[in-house]
């Protein structure tokens, strides 16, 4: 069993790269962004950014969903920017089965991707507080890094040789 949290900040490829990780592992695919509460979805929308007090419940639900796939014994391969230490430790902290996958790119090139980009509710806007929220993963945390400034077919292709490499 295998699950991957793929994390980074808003427009760093992780949808896509993350269902070609899950397409190469063969296992599910979730978007924790469809886990967010309809009023935290508005407020991104809208330009504000999240609080930890917001960002609880939907971290909450992520982490149940991975522990549901624990239960069963399933793969799978979840987003979340994950950008801070104390969330990652709600979705991960002592799951051995859990591995994060961090998407590592510039501003400069995050930017260009998400001006890009057409109907996502997280405006170009907060990139600035992504970056400044956002605390690299450590190297005590069970991760995996891979560079943006390849296709996303590479750049899952590299997450998977890791895992694999890892024992994963």
């Amino acid at each position: 069993m295998t699950i991957v949290v793929v994390m980074g900040v808003s427009g760093s490829g992780k949808t896509t790269v993350a269902k070609d990780v899950a397409a190469a592992l063969d296992c599910q695919f979730l978007e924790g962004d469809a886990l967010h509460p309809l009023a935290n979805v508005e407020k991104m929308r809208g330009g504000t950014p999240l609080t930890d007090a917001d960002r609880l419940p939907w971290l909450k639900a992520i982490a149940a969903r991975i522990d549901q796939w624990r239960a069963r014994g399933e793969s799978g391969v979840v987003t979340c920017s994950a950008l801070k230490r104390t969330y990652r430790d709600i979705l991960i902290g002592d799951r051995r089965e859990v591995t994060l996958a961090y998407l590592k790119g510039s501003r400069a090139l995050i930017e260009s991707r998400m001006k890009a980009r057409h109907g996502h509710f997280m405006p170009v806007t907060l990139l600035d507080s992504q970056f400044a929220t956002l605390e690299e993963p450590g190297s005590d945390e069970q991760s995996v890094i891979a560079d943006i400034g390849g296709t996303p077919p590479e750049i899952a292709a590299e997450i998977v040789r890791q895992l694999r490499e890892r024992g994963g």
